[in-house]
């Protein structure tokens, strides 16, 4: 009987190594297979500017370069190469990608060559996972294959993805908001909205302009978010400071805010949030729904981590809702967990 052939022979494991990449509209995480995460930066890439004939030159990619966003000089552009989970900018993808990758890769591995196993959100047309192969191939990958969003976030969680039982994730994004129904090792259920936490940061910059006229920047509004959000309105009292640009005189101004007004500044977004969510359930089949019902929801994403978040889901729905462990993480992890365990080209992966 002839003996079965390894899924990585010696060689590829000896010249090549593995790379999970999360691709996020906020933040890009990318997990390798000796060293676990070895970056969790934002998604923002600045260039100086240079004549039109030029080249683009980099100043700052990651936490440097946010930091400039809403304070760049006139030689310098920062740029979000990501738009909901998708590339929205080609070329700045392209440099993020190569310049994070630099970033990670140890100097054990710069012979070898790396396989890139990269996230995407499920609604992702077949014009935008191009985009993101081809990216992915010219930051220096030997092969690109993408994964499911909800899946690998399912994997991260360390749900039984490979069982018959049903599991149900929601990843929170930057951008978009993926729920997926799981089950003997494929998606069951995809579906997405592009609302995400960029769009709770957006309706807190807007609540505060129409309510006090004060015009909050965008990571003013994340701060506060982070600080004091909450997806329900009857918590006990918390406020924190914030000042932004007066509407009328263009003067400095603080105003004071308080997690009930979070709550009602987000409602909007969230509400697609739950009903993106309800319309998984009604759509997912009848058995696995029912073990959606005994096992719960699990919540993945940094929009996960939304003060009460859980609570309001199981308000509204009437299930258990469980935050993953280290939610902003799963995704990535999860693609990690699938390219070393030899998963992908199986169902539910390509």
């Amino acid at each position: 009987m002839a003996r079965p052939t390894p899924h990585h022979p010696l060689f590829e494991r000896l010249f090549r190594h593995c790379v999970a990449v999360d691709l996020g509209t906020a933040n890009t995480l990318i997990y390798t297979d000796g060293g676990g995460i070895v970056l969790n930066q934002p998604s923002v890439v600045c260039f100086q500017k240079e004549p039109a004939s030029g080249p683009k030159r980099i100043a700052a990619v990651g936490t440097e370069a946010r930091q400039l966003l809403g304070r760049t000089p006139r030689n310098l552009e920062a740029v979000r190469p990501m738009r909901h989970g998708v590339i929205a900018d080609f070329s700045a993808a392209e440099h993020m990608i190569r310049q994070f990758v630099d970033m990670a890769r140890p100097r054990s591995l710069l012979t070898r060559r790396a396989a890139f196993t990269v996230c995407v959100p499920d609604g992702a047309t077949q014009v935008e996972r191009r985009a993101i192969r081809e990216a992915a191939g010219a930051a220096g990958a030997w092969r690109v294959s993408l994964i499911g969003e909800s899946l690998a976030s399912a994997l991260g969680a360390g749900l039984p993805v490979c069982d018959a039982t049903g599991s149900m994730v929601v990843d929170i994004g930057g951008g978009t908001t993926e729920v997926g129904v799981i089950a003997l090792g494929g998606t069951v259920y995809s579906g997405s909205v592009r609302v995400g936490g960029d769009n709770f940061d957006a309706a807190i910059v807007s609540y505060v302009r129409n309510l006090y006229g004060v015009l909050l920047g965008e990571q003013t509004a994340e701060h506060v978010k982070k600080r004091i959000g909450s997806a329900v309105h009857d918590v006990p009292l918390e406020q924190m400071n914030a000042t932004g640009r007066s509407v009328d005189d263009g003067l400095p101004r603080t105003v004071q805010l308080s997690n009930r007004d979070i709550a009602e500044a987000i409602e909007g977004p969230l509400r697609q949030v739950i009903g993106a969510v309800k319309r998984g359930l009604e759509l997912a089949p009848a058995e696995l729904v029912t073990d959606i019902a005994h096992n719960g929801i699990v919540l993945t994403g940094g929009g996960a981590l939304l003060g009460n978040l859980g609570r309001r889901l199981t308000d509204e729905i009437g299930l258990d809702v469980h935050v993953a462990e280290e939610p902003l993480t799963c995704a990535v992890r999860g693609a990690g967990v699938a390219a070393a365990a030899g998963l992908l080209g199986e169902a539910g992966y390509e």
